[in-house]
C-alpha cells in the first residue's frame, strides 16, 4: 500500500486525528470510546504542552482516506531526570497493515533524530497519569477508562519493526464480594493505633473549599514523592497537579476512597477507586450529547464494579505496611456495597507491590507493554 503521512496543521485535521480511533474501533464490542471533548483538550490544552515538544501526523491512503495516526513527543523533563535522549510515541492507531504502522513510526524516528534523540519508546502520553502501554494480553476484556486498548495486530507489527520490551504493566481483576483477609483487619487496627493514624472522612471537606484545596495540594505533593522511584515516573508540575486534582477529586466517593492521615494531619497513605465508567462510555459512543451524559451519570450512581486508580504511601511511611489499612478498608466497603469486581490500576510487573493481590482471589485481566528501540 502506498501510504502518505502528513503533519496535522489545522483544526479540520486535528478533528480527523482525535476521531480516528473511535472510527477504527467502531465494531469492537470491548473498546471504550473516548469523548471528543476530552481528546481535543488533551491535544490542545494539556499543561504538559507548556514544556513538551510534540508533532501530530495522519496517515492517508492513495484515495485520501485516513488510515492511521501518531503523536511524537519529546519530554525534556523526563530526559533530564533520567539522563536520556528519547522521543516517545503515543496516540498510535492504524489499520491492519504493517506499512501504515511503519510509515508512522518512521516519521517520528526521523523527527526525533533531527531533535538529537537516540531512542524511541512508547506508546506513552506526556506524563505518568496518561494512557500508556500497548495491550498484549486481555483482548476480550473491557479496559478501564484510563487505559489503552488496541487490536492484537499492533504488538506483532511493532515487534517486526525492531522494537523490544522496555517494561510491562499488569492489571488484575478481583472478586469484590470476598472482603478482606482477617489478618489484614488485625494488622490495620494495630497500625492505626501504633502510629496514631486516622482515616479522613470526606464529609469533613465537602463543604469547605479551603480544606478541599489544602487536601489537593497535600495529596499531589505526596503523590510526587511516593512514586518518584517508579520506573519512568515524571513528577507533576503545579499545573499538572491542578489538572489531575480537578479530574479525580470530582469523582471521589466516600465508600470508594481511603485517605490515611498521621497525627500532624499529613497524608500517610491513600487508596482511591472510582466507579467503572467503561460500559457507560461504550453506550455513549464517544458523545456527551444528546444522552451520553445520562449514561455517565447513572454509572456514577449505580455501579457493580470499580477501578482502583491511585494506591500509595508517603515515603516516610512506605516501609510501615500502611497499604494494609487502605486495602482492608476498601475491600470491606466493596463487600458491604455488594460490588462484584475491582480492577487494579496498571502496575509494572517488576514492582513488588503487585504481590498484595495474592491475598485475594484474583486473575490477570490485562497486560500492556511499552516498547523501545535505538534510532
Amino acid at each position: 500500500m502506498n501510504v502518505v503521512v502528513k503533519e496535522v496543521r489545522n483544526e479540520k485535521e486535528l478533528k480527523l486525528f482525535y476521531r480516528f480511533q473511535n472510527r477504527l474501533y467502531r465494531k469492537c464490542k470491548v473498546y471504550v470510546p473516548t469523548l471528543d471533548k476530552d481528546q481535543k483538550l488533551s491535544l490542545t490544552k494539556d499543561p504538559a504542552l507548556n514544556y513538551c515538544k510534540r508533532k501530530l501526523w495522519l496517515a492517508y491512503s492513495e484515495d485520501g482516506k485516513v488510515i492511521g495516526r501518531i503523536q511524537g513527543i519529546i519530554n525534556p523533563r523526563y530526559n533530564e531526570l533520567y539522563s536520556l535522549k528519547r522521543v516517545r510515541f503515543g496516540w498510535f492507531d492504524f489499520i491492519n497493515d504493517i506499512e501504515v504502522a511503519k510509515a508512522l513510526i518512521e516519521v517520528v524516528e526521523k523527527w526525533g533524530k533531527e531533535e538529537g534523540m537516540n531512542q524511541i519508546h512508547g506508546p506513552l502520553a506526556y506524563n505518568t497519569l496518561g494512557r500508556q502501554g500497548m495491550l498484549i494480553e486481555g483482548y476480550d476484556n473491557i479496559p478501564p477508562v484510563n487505559c489503552l486498548y488496541n487490536y492484537p495486530y499492533y504488538p506483532r507489527f511493532v515487534e517486526q519493526l525492531g522494537f523490544t520490551k522496555e517494561c510491562d504493566f499488569v492489571q488484575y481483576e478481583m472478586d469484590a464480594t470476598q472482603g478482606s483477609p482477617a489478618k489484614l483487619k488485625r494488622l490495620s487496627a494495630i497500625l492505626l493505633k501504633r502510629y496514631s493514624l486516622r482515616e479522613l472522612d470526606l464529609r469533613e471537606i465537602r463543604k469547605n473549599k479551603f480544606l478541599q484545596e489544602e487536601l489537593k495540594e497535600k495529596f499531589f505533593k505526596v503523590y510526587n514523592e511516593s512514586f518518584k522511584n517508579v520506573y519512568n515516573f515524571i513528577p507533576f508540575t503545579k499545573e499538572e497537579q491542578k489538572k489531575a486534582s480537578d479530574i479525580y477529586f470530582k469523582l471521589l466517593r466516600r465508600k470508594l476512597t481511603c485517605i490515611i492521615l498521621d497525627e500532624d494531619n499529613e497524608i500517610a497513605a491513600f487508596g482511591i477507586s472510582t466507579p467503572s465508567f467503561s460500559r457507560a462510555l461504550i453506550r455513549a459512543k464517544g458523545k456527551l450529547f444528546p444522552i451520553g451524559w445520562l449514561f455517565i451519570l447513572l454509572a456514577y450512581i449505580r455501579f457493580h464494579s470499580v477501578d482502583l486508580m491511585l494506591l500509595g504511601s508517603a515515603p516516610k511511611w512506605e516501609s510501615k505496611g500502611l497499604s494494609a489499612i487502605f486495602h482492608y478498608k476498601l475491600a470491606s466497603y466493596f463487600k458491604k456495597a455488594r460490588l462484584k469486581f475491582a480492577i487494579s490500576n496498571p502496575q509494572i510487573d517488576t514492582n513488588n507491590a503487585i504481590k498484595v493481590w495474592e491475598s485475594y482471589k484474583h486473575k490477570l485481566y490485562m497486560k500492556r507493554r511499552v516498547w523501545i528501540k535505538d534510532i
